[in-house]
């Protein structure tokens, strides 16, 4: 493996991040707080518990993956699309480093600061409410297996895309949609029981119902289909990259 060359690429992403670092970080962190402000004051104030769980630790999950997913979206898809707007992919193409060598760098790059950003909501939260963690290290080892996967959708949707505007089309339109009908801010046993059925086509509600279950021990549906979701996406996200470097989709034209 030419790491030399995934540390180079690895490098120039996290020095890009570096150059926004504090508005990174500092965005997440007013967003989080006005999701605290609104969820867990206003509601929270007539909706005191879900399953045993105060309202306001109940949403951290939820808001955690909401910033995430943004954040490993759209690190992942701006990183390579700039090279395609700037017509420097074809440097990287041309260069002595594999497709897969390629993605890890972006993809290490973009989930490296989507974890932080994470982290930093997960700490934020802990200024509003006392937020166990039943499980830490199936929490963290749950954190870093979502931004990989969530910035290998973003690197393909990146190489999809072919102008800025495309590059939100699906974070808006498909993305946050699910993310907010997933059970984010509610438990989906909440729901009707027909509208509970329609919920588990969305497999948003799998991925944030583990990651809930990491905190409190329990969620919406086992944690074996939480992982078996997890994994399937990122298994197909790393099959439909491997296939656009392949076939140069996007890349070569």
């Amino acid at each position: 493996m030419n790491l030399l060359g995934v540390w180079a690429i690895y490098r120039f992403e996290m020095a890009r991040f570096g150059r926004t670092f504090w508005t990174s970080l500092v965005v997440p962190v007013i967003t989080t707080s006005l999701y605290f402000i609104v969820f867990g004051s206003a509601i929270g104030s007539r909706m005191t518990e879900i399953g045993g769980v105060p309202y306001g630790a109940f949403i951290v999950p939820g808001l955690i993956l909401l910033s995430m997913f943004t954040e490993s979206i759209g690190n992942a898809s701006f990183g390579i699309y700039m090279p395609k707007w700037a017509g420097t992919i074809y440097e990287i193409l041309s260069a002595p480093i594999s497709p897969l060598e390629t993605v890890i760098a972006y993809v290490g790059a973009a989930a490296t600061k989507s974890v932080i950003v994470g982290l930093v909501i997960f700490a934020t939260a802990h200024l509003f409410v006392d937020l166990p963690v039943a499980h830490p290290f199936a929490m963290f080892a749950f954190l870093i297996l979502m931004a990989v996967t969530f910035c290998l959708f973003g690197f393909l949707i990146g190489i999809w895309a072919q102008s800025f505007e495309q590059l939100q089309v699906i974070p808006l339109l498909v993305v946050y949609p699910l993310t907010f009908l997933g059970g984010a801010f509610y438990s989906i046993k909440m729901l009707p029981p027909l509208w509970q059925t329609v919920t588990l086509f969305n497999p948003v509600v799998y991925l944030i119902s583990g990651f809930r279950w990491t905190f409190f021990g329990k969620g919406d549906v086992t944690m074996a289909a939480s992982i078996g979701a997890l994994a399937l996406f990122l298994g197909l996200c790393l099959a439909i990259v491997i296939w656009m470097f392949r076939t140069g989709y996007r890349l070569k034209s």
